[in-house]
């Protein structure tokens, strides 16, 4: 069975079967009515999707693309075929994932049109953890997989067949193999549409209403140059673009014709999706594979997958939280900034009470919320210091009594404004689960994001992240990666031979004849482009001894100063598989934009300096660039080590499927796992697992060895006790 559908054409298959529910299965129902294209609309209902897949012959890792429209229903296409009825996606896509198993395709997981958020047909669902009501579908503990070096669909982890229903095996986001291919942050489906198929990236669309009416404005389709936008029925005007007009109506479900009429349109819809995947998955497969060993499919493709699942972890992160103990948290809060409030009298009274102590010393008329008021106050003490932020306090602790104050005063300052009472009551649900709105790549370095401050969580709030009753946590926490990745990336055979060693750095500082700090700050210095100080004359020692990965960094700032100067960028130096190329051939659409590529695959945008800056004199000029230089030379090695570590961490999702845990925290490079006390012992051997397992495709051929920290505890606090 092939997996796409030609890229060219964007007909309706003429085969594609249209239903909506049988009476009684949902809001909506009908009798058999024939619709355009010989689709037919019917009473086939969830179980007809199976029936459909099996009689075209679609089987385990065939693609099938998937819409989903709220109030209307979900619409399915695969290569030569399609499916659609008035049924909600979550058990459409649960009957189908057990009894195919198919690699699902969307536009975005956490877009328009995705399953993971258009609401069930029929009554919502209760997260019985946090007490919220989603409308995801039967999602919990689905965890995705990512084909390893065979490329192949990894077996069930349990034994117990496809009958189980552990979650979906694969996936393919559009919106993020388009991150990979093109950078950046522009992943709407028109976006995507564009580059896949080699055509100018289209104006951004209207941002839709917040009080869920339509956009008139979003719905004009006429060319700019007059020409007619074609059929009120035709994904694409006259140029090939998407038109905007018409994916709104689709995804809304307020196209004309009824119930049958829209259904079509999501099947029609999820059949684009198809030809969308066909594309990416050329381009990726022909940017080169950088790895010594590459393997049957191509690191790039590995990478637009395990984004893909990222994208799926992100969305659960935000949907089932980090659990908490909402009794330990008010305590904690209320140690730190003073009992609650309640009201805002209270709240200034709390204020004043925070600022005396450091008022006692500065006096009453400085305000400790204006920095420049601080180091005046601070100055008539005879303390000069260019600013005041705790790195530079915390070096004159004990020069006076203001400083131990001020310390204490800005650390619960920032928990009472930041982290408060209020933070708890908006963002720790009745099931005393912590959430905010993730991401699966920031769009620069590729890190995943999170909000309600959970990247930024301070040490003394740690203690309220406390594992269910029956539950542990297991902490993993890649060590060193950033320089064990450069040593892939860079093929450094001395920085390579460093990585045997559980502490890197100890090596390293062997060979550089300096102690481990001074090491550290080398290999850092090298990273960053930090020239200067101690700095400077550690990276001067790292260039003698570790020639071939300073001379990668240095291809990749040259990169960066060449592009912010409007100069061609160039081919990288030091490339293992000597093909590397900075300026991103072989993604479409990308034009005549400079830009570098991770190891991975993945485009980094290197901007053209602003005119303003460029018209600066040399030594503005100078500044300006080598700041794009510091930038892309950080941006290859943290953007591959954040590939690494999401590879790694779908793949440990998987792996928890069996093991009745769940992944409730991604932190730069730590994973904080939430599982039954019971497993801990072999959590910690498949976690471990699952990293060997993700270096050997990621890094196939290199002799780099990766190391993780584990843990296992009842409190995050207790990990690095």
């Amino acid at each position: 069975m092939g997996q796409h559908a030609g890229v060219a054409s964007v007909a309706r298959p003429p085969s594609a079967t249209v239903r909506a529910n049988a009476p009684g299965d949902g809001a909506h129902g009908g009798d058999g009515v024939r619709v355009q294209d010989g689709a037919t609309v019917d009473g086939g209902g969830v179980t007809g999707a199976v029936a459909a897949l099996r009689s075209a012959g679609v089987g385990r890792g065939d693609a099938v693309a998937v819409v989903a429209v709220g109030g209307v229903g979900t619409a399915l296409a695969w290569d030569g075929g399609g499916w659609a009825a008035a049924a909600g996606a979550g058990a459409v896509l649960a009957e189908v994932e057990a009894a195919v198993g198919p690699r699902w395709v969307w536009w975005s997981a956490q877009g328009p049109g995705s399953p993971l958020l258009v609401p069930m047909v029929g009554a919502a669902r209760a997260d019985t953890r946090g007490g919220a009501v989603t409308a995801a579908g039967p999602w919990r503990d689905r965890r995705p997989d990512v084909d390893g070096a065979s490329g192949r669909r990894r077996a069930d982890a349990d034994g117990a067949g496809r009958g189980r229903a552990a979650g979906l095996g694969l996936c393919w986001d559009l919106a993020a193999a388009h991150r990979v291919l093109r950078g950046g942050h522009r992943d709407d489906p028109g976006a995507v549409w564009a580059v896949a198929h080699g055509l100018p990236v289209p104006p951004a669309p209207h941002r839709p209403r917040r009080d869920g009416q339509l956009d008139l404005l979003a719905m004009v389709d006429d060319d700019p140059g007059g020409r007619p936008a074609g059929g009120a029925d035709d994904p694409t005007g006259p140029d090939g673009q998407l038109r905007p007009g018409w994916v709104e109506e689709t995804l809304r479900g307020t196209a004309a014709g009824g119930t049958p009429g829209r259904l079509a349109r999501a099947r029609l819809f999820a059949g684009l999706a198809l030809t969308v995947l066909a594309a990416q998955e050329r381009a990726l497969r022909a940017l080169p594979d950088r790895r010594p060993r590459p393997t049957r499919t191509s690191l790039a493709v590995l990478t637009a997958r395990a984004e893909s699942a990222a994208e799926l972890l992100a969305h659960e992160l935000g949907r089932d939280g980090l659990p908490v103990d909402r009794a330990t948290a008010e305590a904690t809060i209320g140690e730190i900034v003073g009992p609650r409030s309640r009201d805002a009298a209270g709240e200034a009274a709390a204020r004043r009470e925070r600022d005396a102590p450091v008022l006692r010393h500065l006096g009453a008329s400085v305000d400790l919320r204006n920095p420049v008021s601080i180091r005046a106050g601070l100055a008539a003490l005879g303390i000069d210091v260019p600013d005041t932020r705790a790195g530079r306090l915390s070096a004159l602790r004990g020069t006076h009594p203001v400083v131990e104050a001020l310390l204490t005063w800005r650390k619960a300052e920032r928990i009472a404004t930041t982290y408060g009472f209020r933070w708890l009551d908006t963002h720790v649900g009745a099931g005393d689960r912590l959430r905010g709105e993730w991401h699966g790549s920031d769009g620069a370095a590729g890190r995943m994001t999170a909000g309600a401050g959970l990247h930024n969580l301070p040490a003394d709030l740690r203690g309220l992240v406390v594992a269910e009753p029956g539950h542990r946590f297991v902490r993993a926490d890649l060590g060193q990666i950033e320089p064990r990745v450069l040593a892939v990336v860079s093929g450094d055979p001395e920085l390579a031979k460093a990585t045997e060693q559980d502490d890197l750095y100890a090596p390293v500082a062997a060979r550089l004849g300096v102690d481990r700090p001074t090491a550290k700050v080398a290999v850092l210095a090298a990273m960053y482009g930090q020239t200067t100080g101690a700095a400077g004359q550690a990276l001067r020692q790292m260039r003698e001894t570790y020639p071939v990965a300073l001379a990668y960094l240095d291809s990749a700032d040259a990169a960066g100063r060449a592009a912010a100067l409007g100069r061609p960028v160039g081919r990288m130096a030091a490339d293992p598989a000597g093909a590397a190329d900075p300026a991103g051939a072989g993604g479409p659409g990308d034009g005549a934009e400079d830009a570098l590529r991770t190891f991975g695959g993945r485009r980094i945008p290197l901007r053209r300096l602003a005119e303003d800056q460029a018209a600066g004199d040399d030594a503005d000029l100078g500044r300006a660039s080598a700041a794009w230089g510091r930038f892309a030379r950080n941006a290859v090695v943290q953007g591959a080590a954040a590939e690494l570590f999401k590879a790694w961490a779908v793949t440990v999702r998987q792996a928890l499927v069996p093991l009745g845990g769940e992944i409730v925290l991604c932190l730069h490079d730590e994973l904080l796992l939430h599982v039954p006390a019971a497993r801990a012992d072999d959590t910690v051997a498949a976690t471990r697992h699952a990293l060997a397992a993700t270096a050997g495709y990621w890094a196939a051929g290199s002799p780099v060895r990766f190391v993780v920290d584990i843990a296992v505890v009842d409190r995050w606090s207790d990990a690095k006790a």
